[in-house]
């Protein structure tokens, strides 16, 4: 019975993060258009970081809570799900669709080079300031060359042809009043969800790491899965597939980097046997997917295999 509400709660609470993000993101993006802010600080601040929240603030209360063996769960876990469930998703129910953006030119290096550098960083099971310091200058470099090359402009047009007339006009008093308070509802998730990942992992007695790299990851991820068929089902390749590749970088740069500003991280010994290897792997596969600019529906089958190999090796039945 303690089990089950732990479970309710955790449910609750990344409904909460998830909503509440969303909530915040799409506010701040009406607000920010009708003020005419730039297109690089919208896409950047807002719809960049904004698809990350979830990961950061639920990384960010683990440290301050003492759990911070969360953080590297919650951010690989998140990179894992992205590339199996959400390009596998998006493939399975919109068929096959291209990409007509050149990825190959900053996202994919950015990715390959993200998950290299972190898999060399957190190898001996430790993740330092110095490090921390280095992922947010690289996140820096990597917006940077996105603004310079017009990426985000871009996508910024591509999220201006998708908002309805009566978005543009002046924003309502419940814009401001989500804009102040989601905030808050961001924190009460984030808390909540992390204190229930404890107390499940002391009623099963399994690590919370194994809690968090699946069950937390899934639920931080579903805002960029809805988001990737959406887009794929429409044709639009390139938002589903940016939305992971940009995601996986933010996860990797900012949910790493921004986290151990708060304390020093602990990595689980299982983190380097077990999500490592896979988290690697999906990497690998991502690069090789989408190297044709094409994604078919039997690579999302198989992708969603790889997903359900990883979720039941994370509990132990393979």
């Amino acid at each position: 019975m303690v089990l089950l509400i732990w479970l309710l709660a955790l449910s609750g609470g990344l409904l909460i993060l998830t909503l509440s993000s969303d909530w915040f993101v799409s506010s701040a993006e009406k607000i920010g258009i009708y003020f005419h802010l730039p297109a690089f600080i919208i896409g950047v601040v807002i719809i960049g970081f904004g698809t990350s929240l979830p990961e950061l603030a639920s990384s960010i209360v683990s440290v301050l809570h003492d759990q911070s063996e969360i953080v590297i769960a919650n951010a690989i876990g998140s990179n894992i799900t992205n590339i199996f469930l959400v390009l596998g998703v998006s493939a399975l129910f919109a068929g096959s669709y291209s990409i007509n953006h050149d990825i190959f030119q900053t996202d994919m290096p950015f990715l390959a080079g993200s998950a290299i550098l972190i898999s060399l960083m957190t190898y001996d099971l430790s993740f330092s300031l110095v490090e921390a310091l280095i992922c947010l200058v690289a996140l820096g470099l990597y917006l940077y060359r996105s603004i310079t090359q017009g990426q985000i402009s871009e996508q910024i047009l591509e999220q201006k042809s998708e908002i309805e007339s009566e978005d543009l006009k002046k924003p309502s008093l419940s814009n401001w009043l989500i804009l102040i308070i989601s905030p808050a509802l961001i924190t009460v998730g984030a808390s909540v969800t992390v204190k229930s990942v404890v107390n499940i992992s002391e009623i099963l007695m399994i690590g919370t790491e194994i809690i968090a790299v699946t069950a937390v990851a899934l639920g931080t991820s579903l805002p960029e899965v809805m988001v990737s068929i959406q887009a794929a089902r429409k044709g639009k390749g390139d938002i589903a597939v940016g939305n992971v590749i940009g995601s996986n970088i933010f996860n990797t740069f900012a949910v790493m980097g921004v986290s151990a500003l708060f304390g020093p991280l602990k990595i689980p010994e299982s983190y380097r046997i077990q999500t490592l290897p896979i988290f690697i792997g999906a990497t690998i596969m991502a690069y090789f997917i989408v190297q044709d600019k094409k994604v078919f529906r039997f690579e999302g089958v198989l992708l969603l295999l790889f997903y359900i190999y990883f979720l039941g090796s994370s509990y132990g039945f393979f």
